[in-house]
């Protein structure tokens, strides 16, 4: 690929209501995306890849999200790269133990992920915050030049996937979570960690997903 090229390819970030598009926006122009925020679902369709943010509560990114539900799982079947960022990627799951309290009935994520997303243990300080290393696990195209480097996170659940497989990398947090996971088929993946805040690291992760989707 020719790096003088004005964009390597075209970015869609889902904009549901939650998350902080700006700086992930910033960080994917620097990777040489060219990047639109939107929830107009034809957008989604033309992209190269579409990226689904997210800060805060389970239960209210899969509510804000739902009216997107249908949408996304097109971009995930048709092979387009999906990446979920925090929330974004708790949300690739099926369910998760935080959407279960008041007695409420769990809340369904968009089970692209097949697995759940539970607390850190009692006695564990949570959240899980600041700077821990990725153990890559597997080979993936996003974690390319990024084993054993550092990223930054802020949660308090993780995921648990129903397949081991689909762990790409880890990290140690008195256990050890999953901080990326993928689909069988590669094209949905999601990073626990906030790559537009991690540095050299996190651009690298964005670069990576950036070439992923020049190559769709």
């Amino acid at each position: 690929m020719n790096a003088t090229q004005q964009s390597l390819a075209s970015v869609v970030i889902v904009d549901y209501g939650l998350g902080n598009l700006r700086s992930v926006t910033r960080g994917l122009e620097r990777a040489g995306a060219d990047v639109e925020i939107t929830d107009d679902v034809e957008a989604f369709a033309a992209a190269d890849g579409v990226v689904l943010p997210g800060v805060g509560a389970f239960r209210e990114g899969v509510e804000n999200a739902d009216p997107l539900r249908e949408d996304l799982l097109e971009v995930a079947e048709s092979g387009t790269p999906l990446f979920g960022i925090c929330l974004g990627m708790q949300m690739l799951l099926t369910t998760s133990e935080e959407g279960e309290n008041d007695g409420e009935s769990a809340v369904q994520g968009l089970d692209l992920i097949p697995g759940t997303n539970v607390r850190f243990a009692e006695g564990q300080k949570v959240p899980h915050m600041g700077w821990n290393e990725l153990n890559v696990e597997r080979d993936h195209p996003l974690v390319d030049g990024v084993d054993g480097d550092h990223a930054y996170f802020v949660h308090s659940y993780y995921a648990m996937p129903d397949d081991d497989d689909a762990t790409v990398a880890t990290t140690d947090y008195e256990l050890e979570f999953p901080s990326i996971v993928a689909n069988e088929a590669g094209n949905v993946f999601g990073t626990q960690f906030h790559p537009e805040k991690s540095g050299e690291t996190g651009l690298q992760i964005l670069r990576n997903f950036v070439e992923i989707c020049a190559q769709e």
